[in-house]
């Protein structure tokens, strides 16, 4: 079973480094940038989504134009191109998009460009590789350092970010146990708990538990409130506090979050099922339209958060179009208690909402009928009366 981690770690930069570091990150963001200019249209006009095309086009201008080494400059262009094929399947769905563009003070590393210990890093900079220590908690159970001083992680590649004042490492971190055997009774059949998404609930299972969205719902209406309220004030105590009203915004719902990501999981576990299957994410504002972005936002989140949390339980967590019904049976799984939670889903969020079209027909079956039992009564009496409608 293989184990991912990210250990977000600040940096101890050395006297004399910050500025050696501060360029760095300059020229890698200018070969993103050009990269992306030219990815974006290309020598014909189109997009182009060749790695080994962008790096034959791009890599000996890059190298002359900056001081980088070859592997910040090949990281650069690679990263560009996945962005550009994200943009391009924007585009074949005929959704908005634009060139991709590279603000943030970030730089990426791999085991070429950097060495990783556990107590510091070698990174490699315009000027030669600096050394920087590690600033980690004292408590060996706290992230990072549970994941750093543990010997079976063992690092993959880093970000390399520049936020208020100081440098961090978010670093990819993957530890691998190896499989235990699974009976043959077993392998046969798995067992999956289904999950829904939706916006008065904000999770349904498909063992019939609800997770009601009414204390999200109101707190991100609390929140929006305070943010028009400081933003009408307009001075810059008030913009300051905004920052403030978002980062607290931030923090209740990553806690909200976590606690529904772990009853699912208690949810699995208790109903010994061995997937926890979401639906895709990927076009989660068009199927649910009258979600909000904090919505989308919060549907991602919870993926994550319960994909992390359920390998250590020995579950995995899984999206699959709910369209392609054959991806079902392609895994021979067997539904906990299939209670259809995406129709539990709709008729807990449709109730009351009913379109002008569909309260006219309502009216005119409840005319009908209260026709039809009063011509029922009157012919009791010996009356005949004719039915109007």
């Amino acid at each position: 079973m293989e184990y991912r981690r990210t250990a977000v770690i600040k940096l101890d930069a050395p006297e004399g480094a910050d500025s050696l570091l501060r360029e760095t990150v300059e020229q890698f963001k200018h070969c993103a940038n050009t990269a992306s200019e030219w990815c974006w249209h290309g020598d014909d006009g189109y997009h182009v989504t060749s790695k080994a095309k962008a790096e034959r086009a791009l890599y000996d201008r890059l190298r002359n134009e900056t001081d980088l080494t070859a592997n910040p400059v090949q990281k650069g262009i690679r990263r560009v191109v996945e962005a550009v094929k994200s943009g391009v399947e924007r585009l074949k769905r005929n959704e908005n998009t634009s060139k991709p563009h590279f603000s943030a003070d970030s730089a990426v590393y791999d085991e070429r460009s950097a060495t990783f210990h556990r107590d510091h890093v070698w990174l490699s900079t315009i000027d030669g590789r600096i050394e920087c220590d590690y600033i980690l908690p004292d408590d060996s159970e706290t992230p990072p350092t549970k994941y750093v001083s543990d010997e079976d992680f063992e690092f993959r590649m880093a970000h390399l970010q520049y936020r208020d004042g100081d440098w961090y490492l978010h670093a990819s971190m993957r530890k691998v146990e190896a499989d235990e055997e699974t009976p043959k009774s077993q392998s046969k059949h798995r067992t999956v708990l289904g999950v829904d998404l939706g916006v008065n609930n904000l999770a349904v299972a498909s063992t019939g538990r609800f997770w009601s969205a009414d204390e999200f719902n109101h707190w991100r209406r609390e929140y929006e409130k305070r943010r028009a309220s400081l933003q009408q004030c307009g001075s810059r105590h008030a913009h300051e506090n905004i920052e403030n009203v978002g980062q607290k915004e931030y923090g209740r719902f990553e806690i909200h979050l976590h606690t529904v990501a772990n009853e699912l999981i208690e949810e699995a576990v208790k109903n010994d099922c061995s997937h926890i299957v979401f639906e895709d994410l990927t076009h989660i504002r068009e199927n649910i339209p009258e979600a909000t972005w904090q919505h989308v936002w919060a549907f991602r989140r919870l993926y994550e958060y319960v994909e992390y949390k359920a390998k250590e339980h020995g579950v995995e967590a899984v999206q699959v179009d709910p369209r392609q019904q054959s991806v079902r049976r392609s895994v021979q799984v067997q539904a906990v208690r299939v209670r259809e939670p995406r129709r539990l889903q709709r008729l807990e969020e449709h109730r009351f909402a009913v379109s002008p079209s569909q309260a006219k027909r309502r009216r005119q079956r409840r005319t009908r009928r209260c026709a039809l039992e009063s011509r029922d009564a009157e012919r009791e009496r010996g009356v005949r009366t004719p039915c109007r409608w």
